[in-house]
């Protein structure tokens, strides 16, 4: 058995999930609410505070389907009760970021703006100080959408080996490379 798939996934307070009969899981929460079409091979069943997950037979491809969606269903449980936050840097000379509402302001060394328009359901704030890089941090109950954001302004500029000028994520360790050595003597 997958076992990310055995474990179960706690339900806390306020939290309430349904499963229609064509398998689409509704979980909502104090947050929001998030929904995800689930393949007819997955069954779940609610005892007490814990949803279990279960496939129906034990071919590669559910057992591949039950650890999938086991996870898909405690990121949304997740989502609902806490939600998600990932904080970005631009690191470069000039590089600036604003925000009005949910359009992102970036200058990254291009002879040009460049506005990403987000999706209403993630919420943008950026930070300059004097003497740091500024910063973008993304918030949403949608770990899919929230990821997907994050790698889309992440590829705008992309961070480059030899000075690392560009966009990363906090805490990002970057694979660095020696520039050119010097003449020799």
């Amino acid at each position: 058995m997958s076992r990310i798939g055995k474990a179960p996934i706690a339900i806390p307070a306020g939290v309430t999930i349904t499963i229609s009969d064509k398998n689409l899981v509704t979980v909502k929460g104090p947050k929001g609410e998030l929904s995800q079409q689930v393949d007819s091979a997955i069954t779940f069943s609610q005892e007490n505070d814990e949803l279990i997950v279960k496939r129906a037979t034990e071919q590669k491809s559910h057992k591949s389907l039950h650890g999938l969606y086991r996870s898909l269903v405690a990121n949304m449980v997740t989502g609902v009760t806490e939600g998600f936050k990932t904080t970005q840097e631009l690191v470069g000379v000039g590089y600036r970021a604003s925000n009005q509402g949910n359009t992102l302001d970036l200058v990254l060394g291009f002879s040009h703006h460049i506005v990403f328009v987000l999706p209403k359901e993630v919420k943008v704030t950026t930070a300059s100080e004097k003497g740091k890089n500024p910063i973008i941090t993304l918030e949403s109950i949608d770990k899919q959408l929230i990821g997907q954001v994050a790698a889309k302004i992440r590829e705008l500029r992309a961070p480059e080996p030899y000075k690392g000028k560009g966009i990363k994520f906090v805490g990002e360790e970057l694979r660095r490379k020696a520039g050119k050595s010097a003449a020799k003597k």
